[in-house]
C-alpha cells in the first residue's frame, strides 16, 4: 500500500521503471526457483530415504540368514553325534544279546535247535570282532564332516601304518579284508578332495597351502600337490600383474623390467616352496621347468603387447633394460637348477633386434630430412651438443654435424651392456648405415650433382645448397671430426662399458650365451669402413670443385690442348722469364685461395687441408688424362704441332708437381700421374714427327723453371707476368660464383662420367691420415 501511496505521490516517468514493478517481475522468478529446488531436494531426500531403508532391510535380512546358517550347521554336528552315540548303543546291545545268548547256551540242557541257529550267532561275533573298523570310518566321516582335516588325516596315517591290512594296499590282493580296504580309500579320497577344495579358494593364504600340499605329499599325492601349489602360484602372480597392468603407461621406461621381477621372483619362490613340501624335486623338475617356460612366454607377450611403438627411443630403452634385468633373474636362478637364458634369447632377442632396426630406420629418415629442417642453422656452431660428446676444440663444427651426433646418442643412451655384448657388431653396422646417410645428406648440399644418380632423385632438390668455399670446407671438416673422433669416441664409450660390466660380473651367467661383442678386428674394419664414405665426399668435393675452373658457365673447357699450338718464334725459350700457361696459374691461384680458407676453417685439421688440396691436384691430372677431347686435338692429323706446344705442356705438368710440393701435399700418386700423363705427351708428338730429344730441354730446366714460376707467383717479383694469372682467377670466381649453372651443362656431365670411369681410386689413392708426403 505504501508503494501505492508513493507512486501516486510521485507519477511515474515513460523512461522510469518503478521499484514495485521491479520487486514484482524478479521476486516471482526468484520465489519460482526457490520453490524448484526445494522440491527437488525434498524428492532427493526421499530416494535417500528409500534407499537407505533398503539397505538396513537387506543388512539385517543377511544377519539372520548368517545366525541360520551357523545354528544350522550346529545342528547338523549335533545330529551327527546323535547317530554316532545311537549306533554306539546299538552296537552295545548287539554284544549284550551276544553274551547273553553264550551264557544261556551253556546252561541249556538241549543243543541248538539246528545249524542255522549257530551260524547266525556266530555271525553275530565276527561282527563284533570287526566294530574297531567300523569306528574308526566313522570317525573319519565325522571329522571330515566337521572339517577337521588335520586331525582326520592324523588318523588315517596312523590307521594306515598300524593296521597289517593296509601297509602295503598296493601288494596285498587277499580278499580278506578287501572291503575294509576299499572303504578306507575311499575315505582316504575324500580327505584329498576336501585338501583340494581349500587350495582352490582364490584368497588362500601361503601358510595354508603349504599346509595343504604337505598332507596331499603324506597321503602319496605329491604330484597333485605340485601342481596345485604352482596353480596358486600362477594365480598369485595373475593378480598381481593384473594390478600393476594399469600403471604401464606411467613407467614406459621400467615397465618391462617391473614386470620381469614379478614372474622371476614368482618362480623362485615356487621352486623353493616346492622343494621344501615335495622334498626330492627329481621326478617333478621337468614340471616346473614346464611351468616356468609357460609364465615366461606369457610374461614376453605381455611386454610386447604394452610396449610402447617400436621405433621410439622409449620402447628400445624400456627391452634393453628388461632384457638387462631379465638375464640377472636367469643367473640368480641357476643355483635352484632352472637355466631359462637361452629362452629368454629366442624370446626377447628377436624383438629387441626388430625395436632396434625401427629405431635406427627413424634415424636414416631423420637425417635424410636434415637439409629439408627449416629450424635448423646448417652452418651454425651454436647447437647444444649432448654432454657425452665434446666438440672438436679450435674448430668450427657445423649444425648438421651436431644434429647427426644428436641422433645416434639418443640411440646409444638407450643401450645396455648385455645387449652391447650380444648385438655390439649390429650396432656398428647400423651406425655405418647412418653415417653413409650423413654423408649423403651433406652431399646434397654441395654444389654439383651427386656422384650416383640414384643418391639424388632429379625431382627431389636440396632445401639447402652451400655455396662459398668456407661452407663447403666446414662441412667437409664436420663430416671428417665426426668420423674421425665423435662417432669412434662414441663407440668405444660403450663397447668399454660394457667390457668393464661382463668383467664385472664375471662373464655373466654361466650358461652357455654365444658373445657376439665387437672385438679389435671389427673395430678396425668399422673404421675403415667410415673412411671409405669419407672418400666418397671427399671425391665429390674435389669432382665438382676441379670442373667449376676447368669449364666455363657456356660449358667450353677452359684447359684446352690448342693453346699448346700456338707458337710465339722459332726460338726454343719462348720468353725471357718461362711462366706455366694461364690456366695453370689460374689453378694455382685458386689453390692458393681455398689453402688459405682451409686454414681459417679447418683451424687445427692441417692433415685434413693436406688431404683435399693433395687430392685436388690428383683430380685434375686425372681429369686431364681422361679427357679424350683434349687428346684428341694433339692427335689431329689437320694440326700443325710445334716443339714450344710440348714444352710449355711438361712445364704446366712439372708445375703441378711442384705446386703439391711446395705447399706440403706431394704425393706419390701426384708423380704417377703426371708422370704418366708427359709420357704420353711425348709419345703422341713423337708420333706426329717432333723429336723430343731435341725439343726439349733436361728436366733440370723444367723443375727450375717451375719453382721460379711458384715463387713469382707467390711474392709477385714480377707484376707483369701475374697480373694475367690474377685476372683469369677473378675471371673463373665469377664462373664459380654461378656453379649450378656451369655444372649443368653436357659437357660437364660428360667430364663427370669420365671421373665416375676413372673410380677417382685406380691408382690405389692411400688413406691419408698422416703427411701425404710420406
Amino acid at each position: 500500500m505504501e508503494s501505492s501511496e508513493e507512486d501516486d505521490y510521485f507519477p511515474p516517468h515513460e523512461w522510469i521503471t518503478p521499484q514495485s514493478s521491479i520487486n514484482s517481475i524478479y521476486q516471482s522468478d526468484t520465489e519460482k526457483g526457490i520453490r524448484k529446488v526445494c522440491s527437488e531436494l525434498l524428492e532427493l531426500k526421499d530416494a535417500v530415504e528409500n534407499l537407505s531403508g533398503n539397505t538396513q532391510s537387506k543388512y539385517l535380512a543377511f544377519l539372520r540368514l548368517s545366525e541360520e546358517v551357523i545354528e544350522m550347521e550346529q545342528e547338523l554336528i549335533d545330529l551327527q553325534k546323535h547317530v554316532s552315540a545311537q549306533g554306539i548303543i546299538v552296537q552295545d546291545l548287539m554284544s549284550g544279546v551276544c553274551r547273553e545268548l553264550e551264557v544261556w547256551n551253556k546252561y541249556s540242557s538241549g543243543e541248538p535247535n539246528s545249524e542255522e541257529d549257530i551260524a547266525d550267532i556266530n555271525q553275530l561275533l565276527h561282527n563284533d570282532l570287526e566294530d574297531p573298523k567300523i569306528t574308526f570310518l566313522e570317525m573319519v566321516d565325522v571329522l571330515l564332516a566337521e572339517h577337521k582335516l588335520e586331525e582326520a588325516l592324523s588318523a588315517i596315517l596312523t590307521e594306515e601304518k598300524s593296521s597289517p591290512e593296509l601297509c602295503d594296499l598296493k601288494g596285498n590282493t587277499s580278499v580278506e579284508g578287501s572291503s575294509y580296504r576299499l572303504a578306507f580309500l575311499k575315505k582316504k579320497e575324500m580327505l584329498v578332495d576336501k585338501i583340494v577344495g581349500i587350495t582352490e579358494q582364490p584368497y588362500i593364504s601361503i601358510t595354508e597351502l603349504r599346509k595343504a600340499a604337505s598332507g596331499l605329499v603324506k597321503l602319496g599325492k605329491g604330484s597333485l600337490a605340485l601342481k596345485l601349489m604352482l596353480n596358486a602360484y600362477d594365480s598369485r602372480l595373475r593378480k598381481k600383474i593384473e594390478a600393476f597392468l594399469p600403471s604401464c603407461s606411467t613407467y614406459l621406461e621400467t615397465y618391462a623390467a617391473i614386470l620381469s621381477e614379478l614372474v622371476f621372483s614368482t618362480i623362485s619362490v615356487a621352486t623353493k616352496e616346492s622343494t621344501l613340501i615335495v622334498g626330492d624335486m627329481a621326478n617333478y623338475m621337468n614340471r616346473i621347468v614346464q611351468w616356468a617356460e609357460d609364465e615366461i612366454e606369457s610374461f614376453v607377450r605381455l611386454v610386447k603387447e604394452n610396449s610402447d611403438s617400436p621405433e621410439t627411443a622409449m620402447a628400445l630403452r624400456s627391452t634393453c633394460i628388461c632384457i638387462q634385468a631379465c638375464l640377472s633373474h636367469c643367473s640368480l636362478l641357476e643355483p635352484q637348477g632352472l637355466k631359462f637364458s637361452k629362452l629368454i634369447m629366442v624370446l626377447l632377442f628377436p624383438y629387441l633386434e626388430e625395436v632396434l632396426d625401427m629405431n635406427f630406420r627413424r634415424a636414416r629418415r631423420r637425417i635424410l630430412d636434415l637439409t629439408k629442417d627449416d629450424n635448423l642453422e646448417f652452418l651454425s656452431s651454436q647447437l647444444d651438443l649432448p654432454v657425452s660428446i665434446a666438440t672438436p676444440s679450435g674448430f668450427m663444427f657445423s649444425g648438421i654435424g651436431k644434429k647427426f651426433m644428436t641422433i645416434v646418442e639418443d640411440i646409444l643412451d638407450q643401450l645396455t651392456p648385455t645387449v652391447i655384448s650380444q648385438f655390439g657388431r649390429h650396432v656398428l653396422n647400423k651406425l655405418l648405415q647412418l653415417f653413409d646417410k650423413f654423408i649423403e645428406a651433406v652431399i646434397k648440399t654441395l654444389p654439383g650433382p651427386s656422384e650416383d644418380d640414384n643418391l639424388i632423385e632429379p625431382k627431389e632438390s636440396a632445401e639447402f645448397k652451400v655455396e662459398t668455399d668456407a661452407e663447403q670446407l666446414r662441412l667437409l671438416g664436420t663430416a671428417y671430426a665426426v668420423a674421425l673422433e665423435l662417432l669412434p669416441i662414441a663407440v668405444e664409450k660403450i663397447v668399454t662399458f660394457a667390457q668393464n660390466e661382463n668383467k664385472d660380473r664375471g662373464g655373466g651367467s654361466s650358461e652357455n650365451i654365444s658373445n657376439v661383442s665387437v672385438t679389435s678386428v671389427d673395430y678396425k674394419d668399422w673404421r675403415r669402413n667410415l673412411q671409405h664414405s669419407l672418400d666418397k665426399l671427399r671425391d665429390h668435393f674435389c669432382r665438382q670443385y676441379v670442373l667449376t675452373f676447368i669449364y666455363s658457365r657456356e660449358g667450353k673447357a677452359k684447359l684446352d690442348a690448342r693453346i699448346y699450338l700456338e707458337s710465339k718464334g722459332d726460338d726454343l725459350y719462348w720468353d725471357l722469364e718461362p711462366l706455366p700457361s694461364l690456366p695453370f696459374r689460374g689453378i694455382f691461384g685458386r689453390l692458393q685461395q681455398l689453402a688459405s680458407v682451409a686454414r681459417d676453417v679447418l683451424l687445427g685439421k692441417e692433415k685434413i687441408q693436406k688431404v683435399l688440396l693433395s687430392r685436388l691436384i690428383e683430380t685434375v691430372v686425372m681429369w686431364l688424362s681422361e679427357e679424350h677431347e683434349f687428346w684428341n686435338v694433339f692427335e689431329d692429323d689437320s694440326v700443325q704441332l710445334q716443339p714450344l706446344g710440348l714444352q710449355q705442356f711438361i712445364l704446366d705438368m712439372h708445375f703441378i708437381v711442384e705446386i703439391t710440393v711446395c705447399g706440403g701435399y706431394s704425393s706419390r700418386i701426384v708423380h704417377q700421374l703426371v708422370s704418366a700423363v708427359i709420357t704420353r705427351a711425348i709419345g703422341t708428338f713423337s708420333a706426329r714427327g717432333i723429336d723430343p730429344q731435341s725439343a726439349l730441354p733436361e728436366d733440370e730446366w723444367f723443375v727450375d723453371t717451375a719453382k721460379t714460376a711458384i715463387s713469382k707467383l707467390m711474392h709477385g717479383t714480377s707484376e707483369s707476368e701475374i697480373s694475367d694469372p690474377d685476372e683469369h682467377i677473378s675471371i673463373m670466381h665469377h664462373d664459380i660464383s654461378d656453379s649450378d649453372e656451369s655444372l649443368s651443362s653436357p659437357s660437364i656431365s660428360e667430364s663427370l662420367d669420365s671421373f665416375a670411369s676413372a673410380n677417382m681410386g685406380g691408382t690405389d689413392s692411400p688413406v691419408y691420415f698422416t703427411d701425404p708426403e710420406t
